[in-house]
Protein backbone atom coordinates (compact mmCIF):
# COMPACT_ATOMS: atom_id res chain seq x y z
CA UNK A 1 0.00 0.00 0.00
CA UNK A 2 1.40 3.04 -0.98
CA UNK A 3 2.24 5.81 1.95
CA UNK A 4 -0.29 9.02 2.42
CA UNK A 5 1.58 12.03 1.55
CA UNK A 6 1.59 14.72 4.51
CA UNK A 7 -0.99 16.45 3.48
CA UNK A 8 -3.79 14.41 2.60
CA UNK A 9 -7.07 14.42 4.99
CA UNK A 10 -7.34 11.67 7.82
CA UNK A 11 -9.46 9.04 6.22
CA UNK A 12 -13.29 9.63 6.24
CA UNK A 13 -15.13 8.56 9.43
CA UNK A 14 -17.77 5.69 9.11
CA UNK A 15 -21.20 8.22 8.82
CA UNK A 16 -23.23 5.98 11.08
CA UNK A 17 -22.14 8.12 13.85
CA UNK A 18 -23.84 11.34 13.64
CA UNK A 19 -24.46 12.47 17.51
CA UNK A 20 -27.52 14.25 19.08
CA UNK A 21 -27.97 17.55 21.03
CA UNK A 22 -27.46 20.62 18.83
CA UNK A 23 -24.81 18.76 16.62
CA UNK A 24 -27.59 16.12 15.65
CA UNK A 25 -29.19 15.04 12.74
CA UNK A 26 -32.18 14.49 14.93
CA UNK A 27 -31.20 10.24 15.24
CA UNK A 28 -31.86 8.76 18.38
CA UNK A 29 -27.56 8.42 18.81
CA UNK A 30 -25.80 9.19 22.36
CA UNK A 31 -25.27 12.72 22.32
CA UNK A 32 -22.03 13.55 23.97
CA UNK A 33 -23.79 14.95 27.33
CA UNK A 34 -23.45 11.65 28.20
CA UNK A 35 -20.22 11.51 28.75
CA UNK A 36 -21.17 13.86 32.66
CA UNK A 37 -21.46 10.55 33.63
CA UNK A 38 -18.61 9.89 34.96
CA UNK A 39 -19.01 11.41 38.72
CA UNK A 40 -21.98 8.98 39.15
CA UNK A 41 -19.93 6.06 37.75
CA UNK A 42 -16.81 6.66 40.05
CA UNK A 43 -19.45 6.78 42.95
CA UNK A 44 -21.25 3.72 41.68
CA UNK A 45 -17.89 1.52 41.73
CA UNK A 46 -16.75 2.84 44.86
CA UNK A 47 -19.91 1.37 46.47
CA UNK A 48 -19.84 -2.02 44.86
CA UNK A 49 -17.95 -5.13 46.36
CA UNK A 50 -15.23 -5.49 43.75
CA UNK A 51 -13.86 -2.02 44.30
CA UNK A 52 -13.23 -3.32 47.51
CA UNK A 53 -12.28 -7.35 46.32
CA UNK A 54 -14.94 -9.13 48.11
CA UNK A 55 -15.13 -12.49 45.61
CA UNK A 56 -12.57 -11.62 43.42
CA UNK A 57 -9.26 -13.85 43.20
CA UNK A 58 -6.22 -12.36 44.32
CA UNK A 59 -4.14 -11.15 41.32
CA UNK A 60 -0.79 -13.21 42.01
CA UNK A 61 1.40 -10.92 41.00
CA UNK A 62 0.43 -10.60 37.80
CA UNK A 63 1.76 -7.72 36.04
CA UNK A 64 -0.26 -5.47 34.06
CA UNK A 65 0.51 -1.91 32.18
CA UNK A 66 -2.20 0.18 31.77
CA UNK A 67 -2.39 3.35 28.50
CA UNK A 68 -4.85 6.32 28.99
CA UNK A 69 -6.87 7.71 26.39
CA UNK A 70 -6.80 10.11 22.96
CA UNK A 71 -5.95 13.86 25.13
CA UNK A 72 -5.42 12.06 28.23
CA UNK A 73 -2.69 10.94 30.44
CA UNK A 74 -1.92 8.22 33.43
CA UNK A 75 -3.80 9.95 36.42
CA UNK A 76 -7.03 9.50 34.10
CA UNK A 77 -6.01 5.35 34.83
CA UNK A 78 -4.88 6.02 38.99
CA UNK A 79 -7.74 4.68 40.40
CA UNK A 80 -7.62 1.53 38.48
CA UNK A 81 -4.03 0.90 39.04
CA UNK A 82 -5.20 1.70 42.77
CA UNK A 83 -7.62 -1.64 42.71
CA UNK A 84 -4.96 -3.62 40.49
CA UNK A 85 -2.36 -2.98 43.55
CA UNK A 86 -5.10 -3.92 46.34
CA UNK A 87 -5.76 -7.11 44.41
CA UNK A 88 -2.09 -8.04 44.59
CA UNK A 89 -1.43 -7.27 41.15
CA UNK A 90 1.56 -5.49 39.79
CA UNK A 91 0.23 -2.79 37.67
CA UNK A 92 2.31 0.31 36.35
CA UNK A 93 1.85 3.28 34.18
CA UNK A 94 2.38 3.96 30.46
CA UNK A 95 4.43 7.34 31.20
CA UNK A 96 2.19 9.14 29.08
CA UNK A 97 1.27 12.78 30.12
CA UNK A 98 -0.89 13.67 27.30
CA UNK A 99 -1.54 11.29 24.35
CA UNK A 100 -1.88 12.82 21.64
CA UNK A 101 2.11 12.49 19.60
CA UNK A 102 2.05 10.31 16.69
CA UNK A 103 1.22 6.74 17.25
CA UNK A 104 4.79 5.82 16.21
CA UNK A 105 6.24 8.08 18.91
CA UNK A 106 4.07 7.02 21.44
CA UNK A 107 4.69 3.29 21.17
CA UNK A 108 8.37 3.90 21.44
CA UNK A 109 7.87 5.48 25.22
CA UNK A 110 5.19 2.63 25.88
CA UNK A 111 7.48 -0.36 24.87
CA UNK A 112 10.32 0.92 26.89
CA UNK A 113 8.53 0.69 30.21
CA UNK A 114 6.78 -3.03 28.79
CA UNK A 115 10.42 -3.87 28.39
CA UNK A 116 11.36 -3.06 32.07
CA UNK A 117 8.18 -4.49 33.55
CA UNK A 118 8.61 -7.76 31.92
CA UNK A 119 12.37 -7.65 32.62
CA UNK A 120 11.10 -6.87 36.53
CA UNK A 121 8.74 -9.48 36.68
CA UNK A 122 9.33 -11.90 34.27
CA UNK A 123 5.97 -12.67 32.96
CA UNK A 124 4.10 -12.09 30.08
CA UNK A 125 2.71 -8.67 30.77
CA UNK A 126 -1.27 -7.66 30.07
CA UNK A 127 -2.23 -4.39 28.44
CA UNK A 128 -4.80 -2.70 29.31
CA UNK A 129 -5.98 0.38 26.97
CA UNK A 130 -9.08 3.38 27.46
CA UNK A 131 -10.10 4.23 24.19
CA UNK A 132 -6.82 5.11 21.85
CA UNK A 133 -4.79 3.33 24.71
CA UNK A 134 -6.69 0.08 23.34
CA UNK A 135 -5.05 0.89 19.94
CA UNK A 136 -1.61 1.02 21.22
CA UNK A 137 -2.46 -1.64 22.93
CA UNK A 138 -3.26 -3.85 20.00
CA UNK A 139 -0.13 -2.72 17.96
CA UNK A 140 2.31 -3.46 20.56
CA UNK A 141 1.08 -7.08 21.47
CA UNK A 142 1.15 -7.30 17.49
CA UNK A 143 4.77 -6.51 17.35
CA UNK A 144 6.05 -8.03 20.76
CA UNK A 145 3.72 -10.99 21.64
CA UNK A 146 6.24 -12.16 23.63
CA UNK A 147 6.58 -9.95 26.13
CA UNK A 148 2.56 -9.40 25.96
CA UNK A 149 -0.53 -12.01 27.47
CA UNK A 150 -3.74 -10.44 26.37
CA UNK A 151 -4.93 -7.04 25.60
CA UNK A 152 -8.05 -5.92 26.87
CA UNK A 153 -9.46 -2.39 24.98
CA UNK A 154 -12.05 -0.44 26.82
CA UNK A 155 -13.85 1.69 23.99
CA UNK A 156 -11.18 1.32 21.86
CA UNK A 157 -12.41 1.77 17.89
CA UNK A 158 -10.13 -1.52 16.74
CA UNK A 159 -12.34 -1.68 13.51
CA UNK A 160 -12.66 1.62 12.68
CA UNK A 161 -10.44 4.21 14.39
CA UNK A 162 -11.58 7.43 12.72
CA UNK A 163 -15.70 6.26 13.25
CA UNK A 164 -16.01 8.82 16.35
CA UNK A 165 -18.33 11.84 17.41
CA UNK A 166 -17.20 15.49 15.22
CA UNK A 167 -16.11 16.87 17.75
CA UNK A 168 -13.06 14.04 18.87
CA UNK A 169 -12.59 13.64 15.50
CA UNK A 170 -11.62 17.93 15.30
CA UNK A 171 -9.70 16.82 17.79
CA UNK A 172 -7.77 14.57 16.04
CA UNK A 173 -7.12 16.52 13.35
CA UNK A 174 -5.55 19.32 15.86
CA UNK A 175 -3.93 17.21 16.80
CA UNK A 176 -2.27 15.60 13.70
CA UNK A 177 -1.57 19.29 12.77
CA UNK A 178 0.40 20.12 15.39
CA UNK A 179 2.29 16.59 15.00
CA UNK A 180 3.08 17.85 11.58
CA UNK A 181 4.42 21.08 12.53
CA UNK A 182 6.35 19.90 15.23
CA UNK A 183 7.47 16.70 13.77
CA UNK A 184 7.36 17.23 10.21
CA UNK A 185 6.97 14.11 7.85
CA UNK A 186 6.46 11.30 10.38
CA UNK A 187 2.72 10.66 8.73
CA UNK A 188 3.80 7.65 6.69
CA UNK A 189 4.93 6.05 9.89
CA UNK A 190 0.63 6.77 11.15
CA UNK A 191 -0.23 4.94 7.95
CA UNK A 192 2.12 1.97 8.90
CA UNK A 193 0.27 1.31 12.41
CA UNK A 194 -2.74 1.79 10.70
CA UNK A 195 -2.30 -1.22 8.66
CA UNK A 196 -0.91 -3.15 11.44
CA UNK A 197 -3.97 -2.16 13.53
CA UNK A 198 -6.25 -3.85 11.12
CA UNK A 199 -4.40 -6.95 10.87
CA UNK A 200 -5.39 -9.96 12.68
CA UNK A 201 -4.13 -9.98 16.96
CA UNK A 202 -0.92 -12.02 17.49
CA UNK A 203 -2.18 -12.40 21.32
CA UNK A 204 -6.02 -12.45 22.85
CA UNK A 205 -8.00 -9.22 22.77
CA UNK A 206 -11.17 -8.35 24.36
CA UNK A 207 -12.98 -5.43 23.35
CA UNK A 208 -15.42 -3.88 26.33
CA UNK A 209 -17.99 -1.47 24.66
CA UNK A 210 -21.31 0.50 25.53
CA UNK A 211 -23.89 1.72 23.15
CA UNK A 212 -24.09 4.47 25.22
CA UNK A 213 -20.60 5.82 24.00
CA UNK A 214 -20.41 9.49 23.37
CA UNK A 215 -17.14 9.57 21.83
CA UNK A 216 -16.50 6.55 19.59
CA UNK A 217 -19.22 4.25 17.43
CA UNK A 218 -19.77 1.39 19.78
CA UNK A 219 -19.95 -0.80 16.61
CA UNK A 220 -16.13 0.69 15.58
CA UNK A 221 -15.25 -1.45 18.83
CA UNK A 222 -16.54 -4.66 17.30
CA UNK A 223 -14.34 -7.09 15.22
CA UNK A 224 -15.07 -10.85 14.35
CA UNK A 225 -11.10 -11.79 15.45
CA UNK A 226 -11.38 -10.10 19.10
CA UNK A 227 -13.50 -11.21 21.75
CA UNK A 228 -16.33 -8.11 22.74
CA UNK A 229 -17.82 -7.58 25.91
CA UNK A 230 -20.66 -4.93 26.83
CA UNK A 231 -21.67 -2.81 29.74
CA UNK A 232 -23.55 0.26 30.71
CA UNK A 233 -21.91 3.65 30.92
CA UNK A 234 -20.31 6.53 29.29
CA UNK A 235 -16.90 6.35 27.29
CA UNK A 236 -14.60 8.78 29.66
CA UNK A 237 -15.88 6.58 32.78
CA UNK A 238 -15.13 3.31 31.27
CA UNK A 239 -11.80 3.60 33.76
CA UNK A 240 -14.35 3.56 36.88
CA UNK A 241 -16.76 1.54 35.50
CA UNK A 242 -17.69 -1.36 38.12
CA UNK A 243 -18.89 -3.60 35.13
CA UNK A 244 -15.60 -3.20 33.20
CA UNK A 245 -14.07 -4.15 36.74
CA UNK A 246 -16.23 -7.19 36.71
CA UNK A 247 -14.86 -7.97 33.44
CA UNK A 248 -11.06 -7.30 34.48
CA UNK A 249 -11.17 -9.54 37.61
CA UNK A 250 -12.28 -12.21 35.25
CA UNK A 251 -10.21 -12.09 32.31
CA UNK A 252 -6.63 -10.69 34.11
CA UNK A 253 -6.08 -13.74 35.88
CA UNK A 254 -6.20 -15.92 32.02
Amino acid sequence: MASRPAHDPLPRPVVRFRPGGVLGRFTPLPPMWLEGRLAAEYVNLIQDPVYYGRGVAPGDGRPVLLIPGFLAGDQTLLTMQSWLRRLDYLPTLSGIRFNVHYSEMTLERVLERLYVHHRRTRQKVALVGHSRGGLLAKVLADRNPELVSQVIALGSPLNAAYDVHPVTLAAVRAARLYNRIRYRNQWETEVAFMEQLAAPPAVPVTSIYTRSDGVVNWEACLRDDVTTLEVNGSHGGLGVNAEVYRHLARLLPD
